[in-house]
């Protein structure tokens, strides 16, 4: 099976790009339109004006009077909502303090990118240490998946009789694959759990496992079916891949650092 990629920083990286624009709270300063006495500054305006432009908008007058008249009827609701006592609600106030941190989180994250580039010699090591781990050998390679050692050495035994790989992979419980004959295509060793890349490489072409192959996923009968070289692709076609991996890696060694300094009672 195919390793999963983490999450935590991609969880945290999001910030950048899927938080409001909206400011939780109204800066000081000349407003940009009035509502029922209710000034709404230019600077929550110039927000989502600068919202939209990164979004492709193009700055012109009918943009400017699309953004005040969405926060017209913002205005207007919000109004209504307080005079319902809603913001006086635990829940309500609740999620008005999670975009509040949304938006403190997404500026402190873009200062800290803006302060900290990745430079180009550190992605091209990152690029070479990547391809020492893929190494020089992609593998065609089919999987059964069962749950039971037993039912594995079952697989193995029907291999041995002559049973087709293909029917066989029907009771596997991978289900990305089962239904192709066990097919997981072209890979490197890299893209597999480590107990399943080793059996792999140990295969001669047209070869099964005959001893089933322990992972956290469960009993596998492996074959191999065919090698190539690996062509990695070259470094500036994946640089910017490389470049937002980094990102990725260097914000959360970042929050990890700070979680691990923090007083938490």
């Amino acid at each position: 099976m195919q390793n999963l990629s983490k999450l935590a920083a991609a969880l945290i990286f999001s910030a950048l790009i899927s938080v409001p624009a909206m400011a939780a709270e109204k800066a000081k300063g000349s407003a940009f339109a009035t509502v029922n006495g209710v000034a709404i500054p230019q600077t929550t305006a110039d927000a989502f004006i600068a919202e939209q432009k990164s979004q492709g908008a193009q700055e012109s007058p009918d943009l400017k009077n699309a953004v005040r008249e969405e926060l017209v009827r913002r205005e207007l609701l919000v109004q209504e909502a307080k005079k319902m006592g809603l913001d006086k609600k635990p829940a309500v106030a609740a999620q008005a303090d999670l975009a509040r941190q949304a938006i403190y989180i997404r500026a402190f994250i873009q200062e800290f990118v803006k302060t900290h580039p990745i430079t180009d010699a550190q992605l091209k090591t990152d690029y070479e240490a990547i391809k020492t781990q893929l190494g020089g050998t992609e593998y065609k390679t089919r999987h059964i998946l069962v749950e039971k050692e037993d039912d594995a050495k079952a697989i193995i035994a029907n291999l041995k009789k002559g049973a087709k790989f293909e029917e066989l992979a029907k009771q596997s419980k991978d289900p990305g694959s089962k239904e192709n004959g066990g097919d997981l295509g072209w890979s490197s060793t890299a893209s597999y759990v480590k107990p399943f890349g080793e059996a792999l490489v140990k295969l001669e072409k047209g070869k099964y496992t005959e001893v089933p192959v322990k992972t956290d996923f469960g009993y596998h009968v492996i074959l191999l079916e065919d090698t190539r070289p690996l062509t990695p692709p070259v470094f500036d076609a994946i640089k910017p891949q490389l470049a937002q991996r980094a990102q990725q890696q260097q914000i959360e060694k970042m929050v990890t650092d700070l979680r691990t300094k923090a007083k938490v009672e």
